[in-house]
């Protein structure tokens, strides 16, 4: 199996579900058939036969689909895989390329990258980079006007907003329906149907991204100091969470940090 590199082609039925998901790879997705409600970090898009959608690695997304039959092709890529011209922009990149000139050029790379990802010899790590980069530039050179956000409630983007800005409150379902003044069971069905994340699990998701985030980069900080900051009162919880999420305990996060810097 090729390292840091997988894709698969699929199909499902309608009512799937994909896991909600945010991970250290690129992913690419591409729509072949049939179409899905796919939320990102803070946005719902519909995508439909023919779009692709790219996420950045670390960015909360889900997939929930609607049509009675989709077919769908997948990538996950590591930077190695990813231009370094592009390795620093990409985070900003459209997230959504519509139906346009680009759905037949796609198709081709993406079917050449399928044949090339089932022969697995010696020259497929490399042959998958240059289709990969081909795929990112033809997607960079082509990404104005191409995205188009949809489903996207002004009040879950206000909830979303303020979750975000006050990660280490005192944050529960009923206290933030009553900020923005609708009933808990109002937020709670809206912010599921928008998103696909209950209320909960999406504030433990981003808690948790922001806790890896001050691991990797805030030495300073102990893990008491980093679970506390970002919303979770007890340590112990907090630790069993976060290596449910990532696989690692907090710990171990901060013990590679600290090998790493004294190389």
């Amino acid at each position: 199996m090729i390292e840091e590199f997988y894709f698969d082609k699929s199909s499902n039925v309608k009512g799937s579900k994909s896991l909600s998901h945010y991970h250290s790879f690129l992913e690419i997705y591409y729509m072949k058939e049939g179409s899905c409600k796919y939320f990102i970090d803070d946005k719902s898009y519909l995508v439909r036969a023919g779009d692709l959608v790219m996420i950045p690695s670390g960015v909360i997304h889900k997939t929930n689909y609607d049509s009675p039959t989709h077919v769908r092709w997948l990538i996950n890529c590591s930077n190695e895989y990813v231009p370094k011209s592009l390795q620093d922009i990409i985070s900003n990149m459209t997230r959504l390329y519509k139906r346009s000139k680009l759905t037949e050029e796609c198709e081709v790379i993406m079917t050449k990258i399928e044949r090339e990802y089932s022969r697995q010899d010696e020259f497929s790590s490399e042959a998958l980079k240059g289709f990969i980069y081909g795929l990112l530039f033809l997607l960079f050179r082509n990404c104005e006007n191409q995205e188009q956000a949809v489903y996207s409630s002004p009040l879950i983007q206000r909830v979303i907003l303020y979750l975000k800005e006050n990660l280490g409150g005192e944050i529960s379902l009923s206290r933030t329906a009553e900020k923005f003044g609708v009933s808990d069971e109002h937020l709670s069905r809206t912010f599921k149907k928008q998103t696909g994340f209950g209320f909960s699990e999406y504030l433990n998701i981003i808690r948790l991204q922001k806790a890896l985030n001050m691991l990797k980069n805030e030495p300073g900080k102990s893990v008491n100091e980093v679970a506390f900051i970002c919303g979770f009162n007890d340590s112990n919880y907090f630790s069993y969470k976060f290596t449910k999420a990532y696989g690692v305990s907090p710990r171990s996060i901060k013990k590679l940090k600290k090998v790493v810097k004294n190389r």
